[in-house]
């Protein structure tokens, strides 16, 4: 990153991220699984279970946010072969959100979201806390997700070996699809998107929906699954390569097996984006040992869940690789995720 050049909106590199998670000190001893790049949440040793905890914020101006904290962070607390149980979240509301009867409104909402998801899931609300913030623009709300797990089926995304097969369950970049019609609807209009087209991606929320909780539920009973991990901001790309990182492994990724919704392509074409860099909660990420691969696609068919082999794991000096028509290019790489590049390109173009 050039000097005096600011920060991108989105994760922390992950060469800055790994620096300071270097020097943290050794913790308590109970900590089976803690912070490192490419992990979304902990396990704690609580002696016959282990306890696992996730914690994620909500950033984006959405008329969901309460539901889309819920469902985030139980994905993370899933994809690590736990049961979500418990949640708590902090609500942070902008000066702007107007008088006591209008608040009121804005958190009642977000309660009745959190609630209901909640209720779906089997989850308890448990806690948290709200409060008006100073120079916040927009309602943010930062959960926390606990649930429990057997001692012998938590997976990590640091599991994959090379030889294993990569399997994608749900089609990829649901929630950024979801994203641009719901917050750039009127650019998606002014690209002669059919608002037909823009009204049924605001519903990819809710069906096929970006909970990856029953897949990895569905893949968690499979006897030969190595590592789950669920690509959220950034997109695939980026999935893999948290993925790769973790496992400290290559891996070699056949483009056309990738499930893509024609929706996503129809409005990445339209605005100049990459699907493989869009926001993509609702997809899940599962390597395999080869000889199980065909158990595990079947379990989640069997469980009406997409799925589709999409690569293999390499050894780690074999890098990373995009298969297309038979050539091979490094897997892209996104700095920051195409939703938050579409915004901040926006920002600056009307300024």
């Amino acid at each position: 990153m050039k000097p005096g050049k600011p920060a991108p909106a989105g994760k922390l590199p992950h060469e800055l991220l790994a620096a300071m998670l270097a020097r943290l000190p050794a913790g308590d001893p109970r900590v089976v699984v803690g912070p490192r790049v490419g992990e979304d949440a902990a396990v704690i040793d609580m002696g016959d279970r282990l306890l696992v905890a996730s914690t994620d914020p909500i950033t984006f101006a959405t008329d969901l946010i309460g539901w889309y904290a819920v469902h985030v962070n139980a994905n993370d607390v899933a994809v690590m072969g736990a049961a979500p149980r418990w949640f708590l979240a902090t609500i942070l509301l902008p000066e702007s959100a107007g008088e006591v009867a209008q608040v009121s409104n804005l958190c009642h909402g977000i309660f009745d979201q959190m609630v209901d998801c909640c209720k779906d899931l089997a989850v308890s609300l448990i806690g948290g806390h709200t409060e008006i913030t100073i120079e916040v623009p927009r309602p943010i709300v930062v959960g926390c997700m606990l649930g429990e797990a057997e001692r012998d089926r938590v997976f990590t995304s640091a599991g994959a070996r090379p030889g294993d097969v990569v399997v994608l369950a749900g089609s990829i970049a649901i929630e950024g699809t979801a994203l641009l019609a719901r917050e750039a609807a009127e650019l998606l209009h002014a690209k002669e998107v059919p608002a037909e087209s823009v009204a049924r991606a605001r519903d990819l929320l809710l069906e096929p929906g970006i909970s990856v909780v029953r897949a990895a539920r569905a893949a968690a009973q499979v006897e030969g699954v190595t590592a789950m991990h669920d690509p959220t901001e950034g997109g695939l790309a980026t999935g893999l390569r948290e993925l790769a990182i973790a496992s400290e492994v290559g891996l070699e990724i056949e483009s056309d097996q990738i499930p893509v919704l024609p929706l996503t392509r129809d409005f990445c074409a339209a605005l100049g984006l990459h699907a493989l860099g869009l926001i993509a909660s609702g997809s899940l990420l599962i390597t395999v040992r080869a000889e199980a691969a065909e158990r595990l696609l079947a379990a989640l068919r069997a469980a009406g869940l997409q799925v589709a082999a999409i690569g293999r794991v390499l050894s780690q000096g074999e890098g990373l690789w995009m298969m297309r028509g038979g050539q091979r290019r490094p897997l892209p790489e996104f700095p920051r995720d195409e939703v938050a590049r579409l915004f901040e390109e926006g920002a600056a173009g009307s300024g």
